[in-house]
């Protein structure tokens, strides 16, 4: 063991999801290295294509949303079973989602990584691990070992880290399977998407104007061998007729509805995020985005737990609040392909389905599910405001103009002071959480739920949602301070 390199945390995959947990916890205080079997982050092809409001919003609580904005598009791209969901009337500065593809997606998060000077291992996976009391103890594929207090398997669907900690990856079968990929033709395939009995299938530009991604489902479900060229051309020429002088490809790719989820988010010293912890049929855009949530969310309770700040039972919240939003996604995934079947009992669903969403109430709340700007964790009763994303309000901190999203630009727990009733005493706490003594005087406003009351002071944790709100005399607030933020100095 004395060869063993020792690292705080260790993060399996350098996808969006391990990428931004790496950054949250550098942001914490926390040393961390990420193994990436990949020697550059160069992704091929366009895989995910975007990122939706909350997404932009979590970004945005860390100063780099900028960076995003500049290379997308800004537009509408909540929908469910093919019904669109407008959010452009929702109260947040970022009611749209944003068009860009994966791999700019990461190459922006690594760089933003980079400057943070998180640790990077390249050309090298993570094949299994060891844990005992005090840590973990790491195999990689080039014969190395790393020793960390904490690993996180970040690595996709097909998880090393999951295997090796026996969780369980319980779900659905496969019903449907695609082929998808990006390629070259040498002639002019029909361009748009058809859905008809024989599967979704279709053709795409990309901005390149050379490559497109096409997409065909395939005859029978079940393959287990890597899709071919080959295996492409065979399926276009049954769907099609021709196959278009298909070549080049860049890459070539399968995925099915499989809905799967991990039983389980911690094991002891290791935790999952991201693919590694569920997978679902990509309708409604949810994958990336649901990992850089879960990401976001484990960073600064890891940061807090590594430095001794907080318990390790910290980390149980984090399955508590995030598994039941994948339960959700799993949920209404299965729920739309089941609508976008093609037989005319699924139709007549599907059009009932889509006129029901063009009514106000409906549309609100699941533009807000789908857009992720109406979660609300169980963080208990009191006012409307906790367990939800704290409003991007207008602040006058000391005279000076400033946007509570800018507060949190350094991952810090914020208690927001208004000036109100009450007086209490944050030294206890003060390394570790920031005093803002500010006004407010803008609109408090809430997706889907509406205006809700200005509180006196608001409790903040690093990921931008409400721990506590109230008057500074309230007696539950020192408690909310202790469950989030540790015990009080001198306990």
């Amino acid at each position: 063991m004395n060869s063993e390199t020792t690292h705080p945390v260790v993060i399996a995959g350098a996808g969006p999801t391990g990428l931004m947990l790496a950054a949250e916890l550098k942001l914490s205080g926390v040393e961390v290295v990420v193994v990436e079997r990949r020697a550059t982050q160069d992704v091929d092809g366009s895989r995910a294509g975007g990122l939706h409001a909350r997404t932009i919003e979590v970004l945005d609580q860390r100063g780099i949303a900028g960076r995003f904005l500049a290379e997308g598009k800004a537009m509408q791209v909540a929908g469910f079973a093919g019904t669109p969901l407008d959010v452009s009337d929702f109260p947040t500065r970022h009611g749209y989602g944003l068009a860009l593809w994966q791999r700019h997606i990461e190459r922006l998060l690594a760089e933003w990584a980079a400057e943070l000077q998180v640790g990077m291992l390249r050309a090298c996976e993570v094949t299994g691990f060891a844990q005992d009391d005090a840590g973990v103890s790491v195999a990689l594929s080039d014969g190395r070992s790393l020793r960390a207090q904490y690993l996180v398997g970040c690595d996709g669907g097909r998880s090393v880290v999951r295997k090796a900690a026996g969780i369980a990856f319980d779900g659905f079968e496969p019903t449907v399977s695609h082929v998808i990929a990006e390629v070259e033709f040498a002639q002019e395939p029909p361009w748009g998407m058809q859905n008809d009995a024989r599967g979704q299938r279709g053709f795409a530009k990309l901005d390149d104007g050379r490559h497109v991604r096409v997409m065909v489902t395939e005859a029978q479900v079940g393959a287990t061998a890597p899709p071919t060229l080959e295996d492409l051309r065979a399926l276009l020429v049954s769907l099609y007729g021709s196959d278009f002088g298909v070549h080049s490809p860049v890459w070539i790719s399968r995925f099915t509805d499989a809905a799967r989820q991990a039983t389980r988010y911690r094991e002891g010293r290791v935790l999952l995020a991201g693919d590694a912890a569920h997978v679902h049929y990509p309708v409604g855009g949810q994958g990336l985005n649901l990992g850089v949530q879960d990401a976001v969310n484990l960073g600064w309770k890891l940061g807090q737990v590594v430095k001794g700040t907080s318990s390790a039972a910290l980390l149980d919240t984090y399955h508590s609040e995030r598994h039941p939003v994948a339960v959700r996604v799993l949920r209404d995934t299965l729920a739309q392909v089941a609508l976008n079947r093609t037989d005319e009992r699924s139709k007549a669903v599907r059009e009932l389905f889509g006129e029901l969403l063009q009514l106000e109430e409906p549309r609100k709340r699941y533009a807000g599910k789908m857009s992720g700007l109406e979660l609300r964790y169980p963080l208990g009763d009191g006012h409307p405001l906790v367990g939800r994303r704290m409003p991007d309000l207008d602040l006058d901190v000391g005279g000076r103009a400033t946007r509570l999203f800018t507060l949190l630009h350094r991952a810090r727990p914020l208690l927001l002071d208004l000036k109100g009733p009450g007086h209490f005493d944050l030294s206890p706490w003060g390394k570790r959480v920031d005093r803002v003594l500010a006004t407010a005087p803008g609109r408090w406003e809430l997706p889907v739920v509406g205006m809700v009351a200005a509180p006196a002071a608001v409790l903040v944790r690093p990921d931008g949602y409400v721990a506590w709100a109230g008057t500074l005399g309230d007696e539950h607030l020192p408690a909310a301070l202790t469950t989030w933020f540790g015990a009080p100095d001198g306990r």
